[in-house]
């Protein structure tokens, strides 16, 4: 009708109702990815494979997130079939981005075997570049995450499923699927591996601006694995000194290209290597909080500290208002907001301000009742 909204606004919500995808602006979307599909070729087209099918799973996760069985189920059943075709083209068979997200859109609809089997076949198939290769370091990235998700305790996590896929990384080999046991010989020379890689990619500058690109995304994968190796293997503290060494070279190294002023939303360097770990970091602590006693200083200041720096990364500040949630006091919060818009340009805190504070009502109203 010509001002309809198109996509959707994720945190708006209207009464009873959420504000979800209105059908012209869908059919506009479509349409697009429709079009270009038939102009696009090579990489192109593979990239906005990549590009729809992340589409696709926001899709997924809201209908996960309004608690619409029905809804979720023909929208899977949609999103399945797209996933299986792009696959099927010759030029992204051996595409290992399709496959993490294919993989990760059955893990969202619940079919957590599918994805096991999907992730498998993929890091079967995906050769022997171990932690030299950006895509192979990333798949197992994410399949470990899931796994861990699934923990109830950190204690056994050793012989998990998530620690098996770590280590197999650090092989070089071909990858063996999950037997039901992990050996101690293979975690300690595991170790080993992550302790040299990392090493030697703190130590690396990258000459030109792609190599630059391709450094970065490969140290925030590494950095990944291996502090979730330590979670699992030896606990919270190893993690948290990965996170802490690798940012404070990432601080070191900054350069103008890797500094996000909120005018330069290139996709190649958004978020930057050092936003991307501090994401990692402080969702581990709150994995951690969430399945043990850890006391919560630790993520408020990660949190404020990141937030300073990344005033308008929504992650972060979903993490933020989250913890806030659980202060009795909200005047602390309220002085970091005010702090930051002070400071900011960007229109992320004003939000979350708001969001905060109709949480905070909609909380002292439940008392009240």
């Amino acid at each position: 009708s010509g001002f309809n909204s198109i996509g959707h606004m994720d945190t708006m919500s209207r009464g009873r109702h959420q504000i979800g995808h209105y059908k012209e602006g869908e059919e506009f979307i479509q349409n697009v990815f429709h079009v270009l599909s038939q102009i696009f070729t090579g990489k192109e087209k593979s990239n906005l494979a990549i590009c729809w099918l992340q589409y696709e799973i926001s899709k997924v996760i809201q209908c996960l997130q309004a608690k619409k069985k029905k809804k979720l189920k023909a929208q899977g059943r949609k999103s399945k079939k797209l996933a299986k075709n792009f696959l099927k083209a010759p030029d992204n068979r051996n595409n290992l981005s399709l496959w993490k997200l294919y993989a990760y859109l059955e893990w969202l609809l619940g079919n957590t075997d599918d994805s096991r089997k999907v992730f498998d076949t993929a890091l079967c198939t995906a050769g022997t570049g171990g932690l030299r290769s950006a895509q192979l370091c990333s798949l197992s990235l994410l399949y470990a995450q899931l796994e861990v998700e699934l923990l109830e305790s950190i204690e056994g996590a050793v012989m998990s499923r998530a620690v098996h896929i770590l280590t197999k990384l650090t092989e070089n080999g071909p990858y063996v699927p999950y037997s039901g046991q992990v050996l101690p010989v293979n975690v300690l020379k595991a170790r080993k591996t992550y302790e040299h890689a990392l090493q030697d990619y703190l130590s690396k500058t990258p000459v030109s601006d792609q190599d630059q690109d391709k450094y970065t995304d490969q140290l925030v994968n590494l950095v990944g694995c291996y502090a979730l190796f330590q979670y699992l293997t030896v606990g919270i503290d190893a993690a948290v000194l990965i996170y802490t060494q690798a940012s404070e070279k990432l601080e070191v190294s900054g350069s103008p290209k890797w500094e996000n002023t909120g005018e330069n939303f290139g996709i190649l360097n958004f978020p930057t290597a050092l936003e991307a770990v501090t994401l990692l970091h402080t969702n581990l602590l709150r994995f951690h909080m969430k399945i043990s006693v850890y006391p919560l200083n630790p993520l408020r200041e990660a949190l404020t500290e990141a937030l300073k720096r990344y005033p308008s990364n929504q992650s972060l500040w979903r993490s933020y208002i989250h913890i806030q949630r659980k202060s009795h006091s909200a005047s602390k919060a309220r002085r970091f907001f005010d702090s930051v818009t002070r400071s900011a340009n960007s229109l992320e805190p004003w939000l979350f301000a708001i969001q905060a504070e109709q949480m905070r009502k909609k909380l002292t109203e439940k008392v009240q009742r």
